[in-house]
């Protein structure tokens, strides 16, 4: 498949995963709106019900005989050494123990009283030289909020699902054109970076034979103007290649196992010349035995070299590349002797075009790195599951740290 397929295919992808993240969003809003709207209705209601049952209660104190109890009404009258009941009261009414502390305070007292299996409502008071005690049976205004809770649960889950789908719909509507446009930044930067990698490989090829044809007692001036004609040629094709991989941070490599130890090893071997030309030491420390890793081996090379390349341009004489396992993670670790990060730059150490340390060893022709630097770096730590950060290394100067997850150690 083309790039441009296989960038399309990306694309329709995450307008998918973006699309469904929002309406699960808003499903979420809206049943916590519903939940909310759901529980003030309650309240309310039960609220209102609880008036009115105390009203019913008080009300039918006041009737002449027990059986002009409205209907799901109970009353009991005790007066002298009588006692007056409505009929077919539920078995266990009234409540003695209630009837007995109102004869003995006098005041009313309200509870609630299961009697045959039900609830009531049960209110117990003295009037004019009697106890009345009068239990309405709640049955009827638990399946009232029974079924507003049922009426609002089916509402709920149409409201949810209709609201789901209308997100899904208006996201898809809404992020299309910027998913284009960034589809079509991509696909320019791949395109300009391919492009140019042709050109630039001629002239850095045509620099140096023009290098070797130099005779070596010409000018010292036109041999250097050739070196850093080649070597600005070199780091033009580091910038694509940092381009090529920051184009896209959701591009899928084949990924393979890599040994992080040895292509630490590599890194600082391709760098200790350029180490030495500044007077820096590269050691590399750490573990000797492979530490695995996941990942896109071309990408986490180009991690390192950028690492590498940070603490070159500003050691002052010495640079530590420590590959280790520690736990789950496989930790790199390039410290350096240099001036460390700023307090404020800390925070954005990894953005693009991020401002940097003051240099302390990029040589005097201008020929240090350049690119995107630190900002790749964490870009390739977190598309293989990793984390970047910066610490405080032993020498004194920065150490910056990248956290990836492990497959094993040998």
């Amino acid at each position: 498949m083309s790039s441009a397929g296989r960038g399309s295919s990306a694309e329709a992808t995450e307008l998918r995963r973006a699309s469904r993240r929002l309406a699960l969003r808003f499903a979420a809003l809206m049943v916590a709106l519903i939940v909310v709207v759901g529980g003030v209705v309650f309240i309310v209601v039960i609220a209102s019900q609880n008036e009115s049952i105390r009203q019913s209660l008080i009300d039918a104190e006041h009737v002449d005989s027990p059986r002009d109890a409205a209907p799901g009404t109970y009353i009991a009258i005790v007066q002298g050494d009588g006692t007056q009941v409505s009929p077919n009261a539920p078995d266990g009414f009234p409540d003695q123990g209630a009837i007995a502390q109102v004869q003995r305070t006098g005041q009313a007292v309200e509870t609630t009283g299961s009697f045959d299996g039900r609830q009531y409502a049960v209110r117990t008071d003295s009037d004019t030289g009697r106890v009345v005690q009068v239990a309405v049976d709640k049955r009827e205004s638990q399946e009232e909020l029974q079924r507003l809770a049922i009426a609002f649960g089916a509402a709920g889950l149409v409201a949810v699902i209709a609201a789901g789908f209308a997100a899904a719909w208006m996201a898809r509507r809404a992020m299309r054109p910027m998913a284009q446009a960034l589809a079509l930044q991509r696909r320019f930067v791949m395109d300009a970076s391919h492009e140019l990698r042709t050109p630039l490989t001629l002239l850095s090829t045509r620099a140096q034979m023009l290098r070797r044809r130099l005779p070596t007692d010409g000018s010292d001036a036109l041999a250097t103007g050739v070196d850093e004609v080649v070597q600005d040629a070199k780091s033009l094709t580091e910038i694509l290649d940092d381009l090529l991989i920051a184009a896209d941070p959701r591009a899928v490599a084949e990924n393979a196992d890599v040994d992080l130890t040895a292509l630490a090893d590599d890194v600082v071997a391709s760098a200790r010349a350029e180490a030495a030309d500044r007077g820096i030491t590269i050691t590399r420390a750490g573990a000797e035995s492979a530490v695995v890793v996941s990942g896109a081996r071309t990408a986490l090379s180009r991690l390192m070299v950028a690492i590498v390349a940070n603490a070159l341009d500003h050691a002052r004489g010495a640079i530590t590349v420590d590959v280790t396992a520690s736990g789950a993670d496989a930790v790199i670790r390039v410290g350096d002797d240099g001036p460390g990060f700023p307090a404020d730059l800390q925070e954005h150490a990894f953005d693009r075009f991020a401002g940097t340390r003051t240099s302390t060893s990029a040589p005097e022709d201008g020929s240090r790195h350049y690119g995107l630097g630190l900002a790749l770096v964490a870009e390739v730590a977190a598309r293989h599951g990793g984390t970047v950060g910066i610490d405080r290394s032993t020498a004194g100067g920065a150490e910056v740290v990248v956290r990836l997850p492990l497959i094993g150690t040998t």
